[in-house]
């Protein structure tokens, strides 16, 4: 009997804050141990909150394997309203606590790796302003997912910005086809976007893993193009287009230092072209946690007469690239 009067109250009584962070969290790290080294839980803890939750709802929410864990059907849809019930805890916590001036916490931050040296002495006296904030930077030219993924803000370079974003436009940088002379050489310089067929083409990845198909073309459209090169790290396209893999369609930030030094060649002016906004953006939500906003500020102010150097290792780059042709 008292069993049965314990199930009945474990299935009327709501879920507990703590199971749902212990299970988000171990979603977003995908692993238990490292949640638990997130969360400075043992291990132990973080699968009984999990088990505790699984047998509350009465469903297997992860598949765990030796390897790897895997959402199930359940696990999917229980993520994503814990998500929303886990910001809206957080900011709650955060509005009563906005009087107090101190910037401290957390603040995860994805950044793309073309962000100059400057930059890099802007966050480190951002986090000598804030010595109660713990800072943690990724580099990385693999588009993430704030909410999935648990960053708080990115910098990001794209002419596509998914919906539920604040976005605060740091610069905008238009997006061009470029080939290294001695690749142009042997395989001629494309005149028309038809003549993109005959070439060996460098590609991105859409959505980070899907290949990319197609190059958007000047005044809209795109033209389908048959890549030999791909992936998702930019500056590795940029590196391949100066040794002469192919052609590569690069933000001209990219690029810039390669051009005026003659490692690269602009091509199909005017004919291929699109424009790409470099932004700092964070999740919509009603409430922007001081450090956000702190941090947000901070790139805004930083940012003007930055984003236009262009890549830090750009003309060394552009030199080994000179004396390897030579």
């Amino acid at each position: 009997m008292s069993i049965i009067c314990y199930d009945l109250i474990l299935m009327s009584a709501p879920l507990e804050t703590a199971e749902l962070l212990a299970f988000a969290q171990t979603v977003d790290a995908k692993s238990l141990s490292r949640a638990a080294a997130e969360l400075a839980v043992p291990r132990a803890t973080i699968s009984r909150r999990v088990a505790r939750l699984e047998e509350r709802l009465g469903a297997r929410l992860l598949k765990r394997t030796t390897r790897s864990l895997v959402l199930t059907d359940a696990g999917e849809q229980l993520y994503r309203h814990a998500r929303i019930v886990l910001d809206a805890v957080g900011q709650a916590e955060a509005s009563v606590r906005r009087t107090d001036e101190t910037v401290r916490g957390d603040l995860r931050v994805s950044i793309m790796p073309m962000i100059n040296a400057s930059f890099n002495e802007m966050v480190i006296d951002f986090a000598a302003q804030h010595p109660e904030l713990r800072v943690s930077i990724h580099s990385s030219s693999q588009l993430v997912d704030l909410k999935r993924d648990a960053y708080d803000v990115a910098i990001r370079a794209s002419s596509d910005l998914e919906p539920g974003l604040v976005v605060r436009t740091l610069a905008r940088d238009p997006v061009i086809v470029v080939g290294a002379p001695a690749y142009l050489e042997r395989h001629g310089t494309p005149r028309t976007r038809r003549d993109l067929a005959k070439h060996r083409c460098i590609m991105g990845l859409a959505h980070g893993d899907l290949p990319q198909t197609h190059w958007p073309a000047a005044g809209g459209g795109k033209v389908y193009v048959e890549g030999a090169f791909f992936t998702n790290d930019m500056l590795l396209r940029v590196h391949a287009a100066v040794r002469g893999q192919g052609l590569a369609m690069l933000p001209l930030i990219a690029v810039r230092s390669f051009l005026e030094s003659g490692a690269l060649v602009h091509v199909l002016a005017g004919t291929m072209q699109a424009e790409a906004r470099i932004a700092v953006v964070h999740p919509e939500r009603e409430f922007v946690p001081p450090q956000v906003r702190a941090f947000v500020d901070a790139v805004v102010a930083w940012a003007p007469g930055q984003l236009d150097r262009g890549l830090p290792d750009a003309v060394e780059c552009a030199r080994r690239g000179k004396r390897r042709r030579g």
